[in-house]
């Protein structure tokens, strides 16, 4: 569980008349992001993504995620531990971050989370002058690590499943290949999906 008292800072939703979680993914857009898309549709779950823009090309399926319903963030330019830049740096690398991601899809960016879950007071003054909202989350599947046991990211999730939990994914290759029963088992928890 990981949680911020931090009041500019969003970990879980909005409280709601059903429990619900809401399934963010980081590091995309990656190759596996179709079929990530592909089970998202077929469950009918909605998810925000937090992209690296030095990754978004335009031919990447970005046209997809907004037209089935998903929110796009921003998760900077290149991935740096924000903490160890100064005000400026971070600052640009947030701007040009949105910049991109909204040039190439037309949409305002609205969200933003930080490499590493890492952030100082600069950082959310960058987010403020910018109008994003810092989003981190509540349960972190570790997906990361797990290359080897990827049923271990089911397990990971649903131990500490809350109502308006963040729950922190990658677009990684394990992940996909759970994410079927990943969420399978929240739905068989009572559990159903929601957006910030």
């Amino acid at each position: 569980m990981y949680d911020s008292n931090d009041s500019n800072i969003v970990t879980k939703g909005p409280a709601n008349h059903k429990k619900s979680v809401i399934l963010t993914f980081d590091d995309g857009p990656s190759r596996v992001l179709p079929d990530i898309l592909d089970i998202l549709k077929s469950e009918n779950v909605p998810a925000m993504f937090f992209w690296q823009s030095r990754l978004l090309f335009p031919k990447r399926p970005w046209k997809r995620v907004l037209d089935e319903g998903h929110i796009i963030g921003t998760h900077t330019v290149k991935h740096p531990n924000l903490v160890r830049l100064t005000y400026e740096k971070q600052y640009q690398e947030l701007s040009n971050s949105v910049t991109k991601i909204e040039d190439v899809t037309g949409q305002p960016i609205k969200y933003f989370r930080p490499p590493f879950g890492q952030y100082n007071a600069d950082t959310l003054k960058a987010a403020e002058q910018l109008q994003l909202t810092p989003v981190l989350w509540r349960v972190a599947a570790i997906d990361w690590e797990l290359k080897e046991e990827p049923e271990q990211i089911i397990t990971n999730v649903t131990d500490y499943l809350e109502d308006g939990a963040v729950i922190l994914l990658h677009e990684l290759r394990q992940t996909l290949d759970v994410l079927p029963d990943l969420i399978k088992t929240i739905k068989a928890e009572g559990y159903g999906f929601t957006q910030l």
